[in-house]
């Protein structure tokens, strides 16, 4: 009698997180090897970084710092990305957030692979560039 393979459970995006932005990476977006460039990756983290600290910072706001940033698995042509966010520190003018990015591999759509995941502050700047305090609301 034969056993079958041992497989591990599909991967669930984390239901503690925001669903921030969806995004399908195209041809001019990949590399020679043909995966996805990690510099477009990047850019679109701090794009869906940024938006649950604009609803704090009320105003501009720039990115200070990338604390952690790990390619898991390769990101591909098709694939559709889904980023998910959460606020993880909220300071007198930063705010640091965690995002965590989840393939949906072009032919097995409804499963989701782990590609990246970071952490990267944000402090909400004044006209001039400078520092301002966060204002403090309840959303």
């Amino acid at each position: 009698m034969s056993s079958t393979p041992t497989t591990s459970r599909p991967i669930r995006p984390p239901s503690d997180e925001e669903l921030v932005l969806k995004v399908i990476p195209m041809p001019a977006d990949s590399n020679a090897n043909g995966d996805i460039f990690g510099g477009w990756v990047m850019a679109q983290v701090d794009l869906a970084g940024s938006v649950i600290p604009a609803r704090y910072a009320n105003g501009r706001m720039a990115t200070v710092a990338v604390k952690e940033f790990i390619f898991k698995q390769p990101v591909r042509i098709g694939d559709i990305l889904s980023f998910y966010s959460k606020l993880t520190h909220l300071g007198r003018t930063s705010m640091t957030v965690k995002v965590e990015v989840f393939a949906e591999r072009f032919r097995a759509q409804g499963e989701y692979v782990k590609v990246t995941e970071a952490s990267l502050t944000y402090v909400a700047i004044d006209d001039q560039g400078k520092p301002r305090e966060v204002p403090r609301r309840t959303l």
